[in-house]
């Protein structure tokens, strides 16, 4: 492009030629000076806001009560959402608790020394420069919850599986003979190599003899199932309860039997009374424990139970 310039002035006409670049340059200075101008114009709006008129004032005012309405959107979903997990956090603890409590039980811990509904005791020094304490964003917040409720999950798994394996202890610790069937002081006849009543020769005794008067009641040493109830030549009236795991119990030469084969009987039951039926010399308890059809010493059974009776007591 070619401008032609005249003026009195001037002794000939001037011309100037514009190229592409020349244009390029006017119009991007327009343009800044158009920014530069629309900037001042806004600054001196939202400087002056408060002395404008109400209409105007609001017009200017909205692009900011916009963003402060997001942002209380933005707090109250959170506040919700976070209520809501506060509000499964608390019904998880209640459960927790709740197995605590059952866990507390089985393991025998007493409920004075170990109460899950009583806040432990906590402290420590106060800080005394202000860069070790401040006050939590809404984000890191947030994460502390979320890492709070995984733990308490996991913590509920543990404690279940706790549970699981104190009650597998607690039915094997039932099924175990460690109740003395006969209530009586001492036992007339030891397990192990004996002098036989009747032939006098030495001879293994696979049992113990409780003696007591014809009658006495006899209790089942542990739970189980009854596998034998019959009349033995030299047993006697016997009776055969079976506890699982391969192990037997055996209560030979009663006066009458209570129980029969199939029957369920729990650990202290009444089973049998004590009589000298079989080959037998008087009244008495030929009590026996097998292990895989192994006879076992019955007095390492019953000194367990004594054992653990005594620990509960205390």
């Amino acid at each position: 492009m070619q401008i032609i310039l005249l003026h009195p002035r001037f002794t000939h006409a001037k011309s100037v030629t514009l190229t592409r670049r020349h244009l390029l340059a006017l119009f991007v200075s327009f343009v800044v000076a158009v920014i530069l101008g629309a900037s001042f114009l806004s600054y001196l709006v939202f400087s002056n806001a408060s002395s404008m008129p109400s209409p105007v004032r609001e017009l200017v005012s909205g692009g900011s009560s916009g963003e402060e309405a997001n942002k209380d959107k933005f707090l109250k979903e959170n506040l919700a959402l976070m209520a809501r997990r506060l509000g499964e956090m608390q019904a998880q603890l209640m459960r927790l608790d709740a197995l605590g409590e059952r866990v507390q039980g089985l393991a025998g811990v007493k409920p004075t020394e170990f109460n899950f509904r009583e806040m432990p005791g906590r402290g420590g020094i106060e800080p005394m420069d202000g860069t070790s304490s401040r006050d939590l964003t809404m984000s890191e917040f947030k994460a502390l919850l979320d890492a709070m409720a995984h733990d308490v999950e996991r913590r509920a798994d543990y404690m279940n599986v706790v549970e699981s394996t104190l009650m597998s202890d607690k039915i094997k610790s039932k099924l175990l003979p460690t109740i003395q069937p006969v209530n009586v002081s001492y036992n007339a006849s030891t397990f192990g190599r004996r002098l036989d009543p009747f032939s006098g020769r030495s001879a293994m005794h696979e049992g113990i003899d409780f003696a007591a008067p014809i009658g006495t009641p006899i209790v089942a040493a542990a739970g189980g199932v009854v596998t034998v109830a019959e009349f033995h030549p030299q047993y006697g009236n016997m009776m055969e309860i079976d506890h699982g795991n391969d192990m037997i119990t055996r209560y030979a030469h009663t006066s009458r039997l209570l129980m029969q084969v199939g029957d369920i009987v729990r650990r202290g039951q009444h089973i049998a009374d004590i009589g000298t039926t079989g080959r037998s010399t008087g009244p008495h308890l030929h009590f026996e424990v097998r292990v895989k059809g192994v006879a076992q010493d019955p007095h390492k059974f019953l000194l367990a139970g004594a054992n653990q009776a005594r620990l509960a007591a205390k």
